[in-house]
């Protein structure tokens, strides 16, 4: 049976403006949530597998079986500089979807890095070459590479719903989805939040002086 995928030119759908994602890219994940009633978060399990990685770009859909990464090494030939491959792996732990050499291969084509509903490994060695992976867990158990996997097509990530070209932003806090047409609307919206709370935090410190 063949494998379900797309083309090329189904990887044209509509991205945010490079704008709109580095203004979200400076908020934290934690005021983009508060902007869109605590909305779009992904679950808590999906965190960055090593210290200080952030992410930010419009998301790049895969759906695979569980355990599986054909789907990652086909979504590598299809997505664009700056994008965030976000898969749904079905929250499996059990096999990495991806490492070193998959990083490797992504900081070559610019990647902006990877969400997973699903486990990673490498974590020392992703640090070390700056690619950012957030993930529910990390286990030396490789991957199966057999499919099936479509790609580009709405997931479920983290229980969030996840459209191709929504805005991905991963922080120490955890990753929050933004929908492609509202992302200019909570920037707008996180960024005066964060005005918000800079004001209060500075009243609270002064109070103490």
């Amino acid at each position: 049976m063949t494998t379900p995928t797309i083309d090329t030119m189904d990887a044209d759908f509509p991205r945010p403006t490079r704008d709109v994602v580095e203004r979200l890219a400076k908020l934290p994940a934690a005021n983009i949530g508060d902007a869109m009633d605590r909305l779009g978060v992904a679950h808590s399990a999906i965190q960055a597998i090593w210290p200080g990685a952030r992410l930010a770009g419009p998301a790049f859909t895969v759906w695979t079986r569980p355990g599986d990464n054909q789907g990652i090494h086909k979504a590598l030939e299809c997505a664009r500089p700056g994008d965030v491959i976000v898969v749904a792996g079905a929250g499996d732990e059990s096999r990495a979807l991806l490492g070193e050499l998959i990083g490797e291969r992504a900081i070559n084509l610019g990647i902006a890095g990877f969400a997973l509903d699903g486990a990673a490994r490498d974590a020392e060695a992703l640090a070390e070459i700056g690619m950012p992976v957030f993930a529910r867990a990390t286990t030396p158990a490789g991957p199966y590479k057999n499919g099936p996997f479509r790609l580009g097509t709405p997931i479920s990530f983290g229980g969030v719903p996840v459209l191709p070209g929504d805005v991905i932003i991963g922080d120490p806090d955890g990753v929050v989805v933004i929908p492609r047409e509202q992302a200019e609307a909570v920037a707008d919206a996180g960024e005066a939040v964060f005005a918000d709370e800079t004001n209060r935090r500075a009243a609270i410190v002064a109070a103490r002086h």
